[in-house]
């Protein structure tokens, strides 16, 4: 059986014939190429964060304050990198982290569709974002073998919600994203800057456009009267949900419901006692609120409160040691954001794929070298702080 460290192999075996690897490794080298690859708009957006984007900055440096001890003499010839989730035995413990402007950073303008193509070429999991390019539906028939979950925005019209979540399961999703820290849009001084917001524009709302309920409340269709379908649009979109919502949102599907950008230990405790499957602890990459915590400071305290109950976690992973790292802190599970984004600019499917494999193979080199043959071996005490 191949190692996702065997992708370090097939390069230099490459370079005996003379084939260089066409995309960068590392993140900085990545975020530089894709910022000149993508327009302006889409580039701020993607890499923009709120405020004066510290949080954005903390999630990535939080990592560096922790180090991995190594373990000598246990034989970590074969690793094993697979989770259980929801049911589902999975091959990687990466997933793509869900990006409303997916779509738009592949050069075709379907990096929705390329990525899902993606994450079946590597087993890397796709969480498909309410915005996108390409219907849910066309995004989940690229899936093939490899599944996928949906992350809703719920909207404040509850039969369109509804009829979201039911596409979403007959489209064979695996689990709902419920995001909560999105209900209103965070302050993202490079948007401001370019008076740019795309949804507005009327990009990434397939969704809405398409589905009947959202199309019954116009009087005319998205196709006749763009303007007005993004207007109802702005009216739908945000629903600051409470704690009462959580048996409605549990109501409308059998699917795993998780719940996106709990950071507050009350908060999980409070989520499981009212039915979700499981936490996803996020602060959304530092796009929404800035001058909080990093999300990997967050981790342990949501761990710890969510028990037996499955942790999801994104924000700040930029490489294949943060990824280990955010599990040896208890995440079931890594999301993988911006460089997600940044290989599709660079090459559609092609880079991302090149940027999952070489995070895999260095989370997987990484435990092969430390001592750490399985996930199970990652546990806080494999940890030490640094400094």
């Amino acid at each position: 059986m191949s190692q996702f460290g065997d992708y370090q192999q097939e390069i230099y075996l490459n370079g005996l014939g003379g084939l260089v690897p066409k995309y960068p490794f590392t993140h900085e080298e990545l975020e530089s190429a894709a910022r000149a690859a993508l327009p302006p708009s889409v580039w701020s957006y993607v890499a923009g964060g709120a405020g004066d984007e510290h949080t954005q900055r903390a999630n990535a440096a939080a990592f560096t304050r922790w180090g991995l001890v190594p373990r000598m003499f246990v034989g970590a010839a074969r690793r094993d990198l697979s989770v259980d989730l929801f049911g589902m035995r999975l091959r990687s413990p990466l997933f793509m982290a869900p990006i409303g402007v997916l779509g738009l950073c592949a050069q075709d303008g379907h990096g929705d569709l390329a990525a899902a193509r993606a994450a079946e070429l590597t087993g890397v999991p796709m969480v498909a974002s309410t915005l996108s390019v390409d219907p849910l539906e066309a995004v989940a028939a690229e899936f093939e073998e490899t599944p996928g979950f949906f992350q809703l925005y719920t909207p404040t019209d509850k039969d369109l919600a509804e009829n979201l979540v039911r596409r979403a399961e007959l489209a064979g999703y695996r689990g709902i994203v419920v995001t909560l820290d999105t209900w209103v849009t965070g302050w993202r001084p490079r948007d401001l800057a370019t008076a740019n917001f795309p949804q507005l524009r009327g990009h990434c709302l397939a969704n809405y456009f398409g589905d009947p309920v959202f199309r019954a409340l116009l009087d005319r269709t998205p196709e006749e009267d763009p303007g007005a379908a993004v207007l109802l649009w702005t009216q739908l979109f945000g629903n600051p949900l409470t704690w009462d919502d959580i048996p409605w949102l549990r109501s409308l599907t059998a699917l795993p419901l998780i719940v996106k950008g709990l950071g507050h230990p009350e908060d999980v405790r409070r989520a499981k006692d009212l039915g979700v499957d499981g936490v996803y602890c996020s602060n959304h990459g530092g796009r929404q609120a800035n001058g909080g915590l990093p999300a990997l400071d967050m981790l342990p305290g949501v761990v710890e409160a969510a028990g037996e109950t499955p942790v999801l976690f994104d924000s700040g992973v930029r490489s294949g040691s943060d990824a280990v790292k955010a599990l040896a802190l208890g995440a079931t599970a890594v999301g993988i954001g911006r460089p997600c984004a940044y290989g599709l600019a660079l090459g559609g499917t092609e880079g991302l794929v090149h940027v999952l494999r070489s995070l895999l193979a260095e989370a997987d080199l990484l435990m092969a070298v430390d001592g750490y043959p399985s996930l199970a071996d990652l546990t806080p005490e494999a940890l030490r702080r640094v400094g």
